[in-house]
C-alpha cells in the first residue's frame, strides 16, 4: 500500500496547527477561474459530470435489487437521468459488519492515510463535482465550487485532525507499579485498544450536502467506523461521487470497499427510517430541519446522534457608522443561495424609534429602505449570488408568507423570480421582505427556508435584544449578529446571546457575514435548539470510539 499518511503528513500538521491557533487558512483552492486552473481543467470537469446524466451510476455494493433516483435539475427542470443502486438494507448492513474488523483493527497512521488521500482524490474531482451540485442542490457554480467544494474540504480536514488528535491522546500500552502493603510492588502491563462504536449513517441535507458530509465522514471514518451516506433524494449525485473516490482509494488499500456506501432513495420511497431504526446503526449524522433532528435526537437514544439544522438566525442594529456597509453586508446573507443555508440571516431586528448612523438619527423606515436598495443592487448579479431554489416547496411557503404578510404585516419588497442568463427555465426567487411587529412573533418563530426575511419593528433597543435572544433559546440559532457603535450595548448584547447558547459577530462588513471559517469558527454550539453538534470540536469525534483495556500481571517485587 502506498504511504499515504507520510505522503500527506504536512498537511495534516498543518491542519492541527491551524486549529490550534484559529487563523485563516485553507488547504484547497476555492476559486474555479481559468486563470488558476487553465482552461482544460474546468471543460474537462463538466465533461465529466455530462457523462454521468442518463447513466447508471457504478457502485460496489452488496445487495442491490434494482435502480432508484429521481433527480431533477433546478437550473433546466429536466430530470439527471442517473440511476443509483436501490440495496436491501439489511444484505447492505451485513456486509458492511463482515468489512469492519479490518478496518477497525488497522493502526492510526493507516487508517488516516487513507482518509488524507480520499481528501486529495476528491479535490482533484471539485469542477465535476461542482456542476453535479448545481444542478441538485441548487447552487451557483461559483457557491458549488467553494461552499460545497473546498470549503466542505476544509471542514472534513478539520475533523480529521481532531480526530487523529483525539486517538493520539491515549497511548498505546503503559508500564504500572504500585505497591499494595506488605506484599510487594506489583507491576502490571497494560494496553490499550481503541473500539468503534459501529456503523454511523450520515444523513446529508438537500443544499449543502457535503459541507457536513465530509467531516460527518472523516470523523467516523478515520475512528473506525464504516460510514452509510443517505443523501436527500433531490442531492444524490455530489455525495454519490465522493462515495466513489472512497471506495477506490479503500479497495487500492486493501480494504473492502463496504465500509463506505450509499443508500439513495425516492420521496415515494424513502430509506431514511429504516437507517434510523436498524439494530445495528451506532452513529447517526444529520443535517436537515429542526423538526426531524429534534425528532431523532429524542427518539434515536440507542445511537450515538449528532444534529446540525437550523433557527431563527437573527441581526440587531442599534447603530453604525457605515450604513450603506451594514445594509450591503446583510442584503448579502439575504440574498446568497437564496437564503438556503443555515447560516442566512432571517429576523431583523430594528427599533422602533430608528438607530444613530454617525451620531445622527434615522427613521426606522429608512433603515428598512436602506436594506431593500442594498438587496436590489445585489440582484444585479442574481446569477452568481442566489443560484436557484432547490425545491418547488420553497414557491409554496413564499405564497404562504406572501399572504400572511399581506394580512398581518407590511411586505416591504416582494419576491419575485430573476431571469437567469444561461437558464431560462432555472427555478428562481428574490428576497420577500415583510415588516411585523413584535406582536407578531409566532409569524418568525420558525426558519423559513429560502429567500423569506422579517424586518421585526421592536419597541426598543433593549426590546430587540430581549426577543432576539429569547428565540435564540426556544427556536435556535446558528449564527447572530449585532450592529452597534455602542461598546457597552456591544458588551450587553454579546453577553445575552453567548448566555442564550448562541455565538455572535459584532459589526461584520466587507466580507460575506454567512461564512463560517473552518479551523477557526465553531460552526453551531450545541446549546440551543438548532443542534447538538459543533463542527468542529474534539467532542464532535471523541465519542465515536470507546477505550478498551488489557492489564497483565508481570511480577511482584518484595
Amino acid at each position: 500500500m502506498n504511504n499515504w499518511f507520510t505522503q500527506h503528513q504536512a498537511t495534516l500538521n498543518k491542519a492541527l496547527d491551524a486549529c490550534e491557533k484559529r487563523y485563516a487558512w485553507t488547504a484547497y483552492t476555492e476559486s474555479p477561474s481559468s486563470k488558476i486552473h487553465g482552461s482544460e481543467k474546468p471543460a474537462a470537469g463538466k465533461a465529466r459530470f455530462e457523462a454521468m446524466l442518463g447513466q447508471a451510476y457504478p457502485l460496489q455494493q452488496t445487495g442491490e435489487r434494482g435502480r432508484i433516483g429521481a433527480e431533477i435539475s433546478p437550473y433546466t427542470r429536466q430530470a439527471l437521468g442517473v440511476s443509483y443502486p436501490d440495496v436491501d438494507i439489511d444484505s447492505l448492513f451485513n456486509a458492511i459488519t463482515d468489512a469492519q474488523p479490518a478496518w477497525r483493527d488497522a493502526n492510526i497512521e493507516t487508517r488516516m492515510g487513507v482518509c488524507l488521500e480520499i481528501l486529495e482524490r476528491c479535490a482533484k474531482q471539485l469542477f465535476e463535482n461542482a456542476h453535479a451540485t448545481m444542478h441538485t442542490a441548487g447552487q451557483s457554480y461559483i457557491m458549488a465550487f467553494a461552499g460545497s467544494g473546498a470549503n466542505a474540504l476544509d471542514r472534513g480536514l478539520e475533523a480529521l485532525a481532531y480526530a487523529y488528535k483525539a486517538m493520539r491522546d491515549v497511548p498505546e500500552r503503559a508500564e504500572w507499579e504500585r505497591a499494595f502493603g506488605s506484599d510487594g510492588a506489583a507491576k502490571l502491563s497494560k494496553q490499550y485498544r481503541l473500539m468503534p462504536r459501529g456503523i454511523a449513517v450520515n444523513i446529508c441535507c438537500a443544499t449543502f450536502p457535503l459541507w457536513n458530509g465530509y467531516p460527518a465522514l472523516f470523523a467516523s471514518l478515520a475512528t473506525g467506523n464504516p460510514v452509510v451516506f443517505k443523501p436527500h433524494p433531490n442531492a444524490i449525485l455530489p455525495v454519490a461521487m465522493v462515495v466513489s473516490v472512497c471506495q477506490q482509494v479503500l479497495a487500492e488499500a486493501g480494504f473492502d470497499t463496504h465500509l463506505v456506501t450509499l443508500v439513495a432513495d425516492t420521496r415515494d420511497q424513502p430509506a431514511t427510517m429504516k437507517l434510523l431504526e436498524h439494530p445495528k446503526t451506532a452513529i447517526i449524522d444529520f443535517t436537515g430541519s429542526p423538526k426531524f433532528g429534534s425528532w431523532i435526537e429524542q427518539h434515536c437514544r440507542r445511537a450515538l446522534v449528532f444534529t446540525e439544522t437550523a433557527g431563527c438566525n437573527s441581526v440587531i442594529i442599534e447603530s453604525t457608522n457605515d450604513f450603506d456597509g451594514m445594509c450591503k453586508a446583510i442584503a448579502h446573507s439575504l440574498c446568497q443561495a437564496s437564503a438556503q443555508m443555515c447560516t442566512s440571516v432571517q429576523n431583523i431586528h430594528i427599533p422602533a424609534g430608528g438607530i444613530r448612523v454617525n451620531g445622527d438619527h434615522i427613521s426606522f423606515d429608512t433603515v428598512v429602505q436602506g436594506l431593500i436598495d442594498a438587496v436590489d443592487t445585489h440582484l444585479a448579479n442574481a446569477a452568481f449570488l442566489c443560484g436557484t431554489l432547490v425545491s418547488d416547496d420553497i414557491y409554496q411557503t413564499l405564497k404562504r408568507m406572501r399572504q400572511q404578510g399581506a394580512e398581518r404585516g407590511y411586505i416591504r419588497r416582494d419576491s419575485g423570480p430573476y431571469a437567469h442568463p444561461e437558464f431560462p427555465n432555472a427555478r428562481t426567487a428574490t428576497p420577500l421582505m415583510i415588516e411585523v411587529t413584535e406582536q407578531e412573533r409566532d409569524m418568525y418563530r420558525n426558519e423559513f427556508f429560502g429567500p423569506i426575511s422579517f424586518l421585526i419593528k421592536g419597541e426598543s433597543i433593549h426590546s430587540c435584544l430581549t426577543d432576539a435572544t429569547g428565540n435564540v433559546r426556544d427556536c435556535g440559532a446558528i449564527t447572530s449578529h449585532v450592529y452597534s457603535t455602542d461598546p457597552a450595548f456591544l458588551a450587553e448584547a454579546q453577553d445575552a446571546y453567548n448566555e442564550a447558547g448562541a455565538s455572535v459577530a459584532c459589526n461584520l462588513m466587507g466580507m460575506p457575514i454567512n461564512f463560517a471559517a473552518a479551523y477557526s469558527d465553531y460552526h453551531v454550539t450545541g446549546l440551543n435548539p438548532a443542534g447538538n453538534a459543533c463542527l468542529t470540536d474534539l467532542a464532535f469525534v471523541a465519542s465515536r470510539f470507546r477505550i478498551v483495556q488489557r492489564k497483565i500481571m508481570q511480577t511482584k517485587t518484595d
